[in-house]
């Protein structure tokens, strides 16, 4: 299977993918869109709704933190779409970096809204439409760091682990429905990831008075390097072509990994006991902070 093959016309879908200002969302709605879907995108900012329209695609606003925002998109949506959404890519989160201890009631609920509440929203305004048509795709943009835990990611941890076992939950409860629930779980991938992460960081986190000064100057560090901070970063089509998978399949997988992290550790996890998994994700930890 190709990313650019165009599809026959009975084989299209009408897709929504949410958080497409740039990196995985932008690439995998411009390549489904390639093979000939009907996409739909969203972006929270004005400029980036018209650099997508721009690019051809048909954006629509949306703020995750806003149920207002939330409602207004599935109106709007389904009064482009007469009412059709066949497939959910559950992509616009970003990264909350801190200790847990440095971490305020007001960053974890900033990281929830985005990452999960307003996420759950949107996918629930949107199962009724996939239920009266008997097909949908729901797939979640979950992460590595929804597999295994890593230092100074505790919120982004808590939103994506809490984002699998709803996930989870949900394919349990609409089984027989047509609708199918998927995740990928992407490592490292080329994107604004970083840069959002060091804006979460530096509104939420006082390093000043925290006993994780040390590691967070060096943290700041690699959040600010351009180009790949770690190895085996992959660029975002490695995502897309999960994603055209999970879409167009008649068998799509439950759960897709990407990149040989994501491999690893979720192999890592089902066989070492947990203190020696522990020492493993201790030993990453300190050579990104190094």
């Amino acid at each position: 299977m190709t990313v650019n093959s165009k599809l026959a016309a009975n084989q299209q879908k009408t897709v929504l993918v949410t958080g497409c200002s740039s990196g995985i969302g932008r690439c995998v709605a411009l390549g489904l869109q390639r093979r000939g879907h009907n996409v739909f995108v969203t972006a929270r900012h004005e400029t980036d709704l018209k650099n997508l329209k721009t690019d051809g695609l048909q954006a629509i606003q949306l703020n995750l933190n806003d149920s207002d925002s939330i409602h207004s998109c599935v109106a709007n949506l389904l009064t482009l779409t007469n009412g059709r959404i066949d497939v959910l890519f559950n992509n616009a989160a970003y990264g909350q970096p801190g200790a847990v201890e440095d971490l305020t009631r007001q960053a974890l609920r900033a990281q929830l809204e985005t990452n999960l509440l307003g996420t759950l929203e949107l996918t629930n305004l949107l199962i009724p439409n996939m239920r009266q048509q008997g097909f949908g795709r729901i797939i979640q943009n979950s992460s590595v760091l929804g597999l295994v835990a890593l230092p100074y990611r505790g919120a982004y941890n808590a939103s994506k682990y809490a984002l699998e076992g709803l996930s989870d939950t949900l394919r349990l409860e609409l089984k027989g429905t047509g609708i199918h629930v998927a995740l990928i779980e992407p490592g490292p991938i080329e994107s604004q990831f970083r840069a959002n992460a060091f804006a979460a960081y530096k509104k939420y986190i006082d390093k000043r008075h925290s006993p994780h000064r040390d590691t967070y100057l060096a943290m700041e560090k690699r959040l600010n390097k351009k180009g790949a901070a770690v190895p085996f970063t992959l660029p975002p089509t490695a995502v897309l072509r999960k994603v055209i998978h999970s879409i167009e399949s008649p068998r799509p997988k439950i759960r897709y990994y990407v990149t040989f992290p994501t491999y690893l550790f979720a192999t890592l996890k089902r066989l070492l006991p947990h203190t020696v998994l522990d020492w493993v994700l201790l030993r990453v930890s300190r050579n990104e902070h190094q």
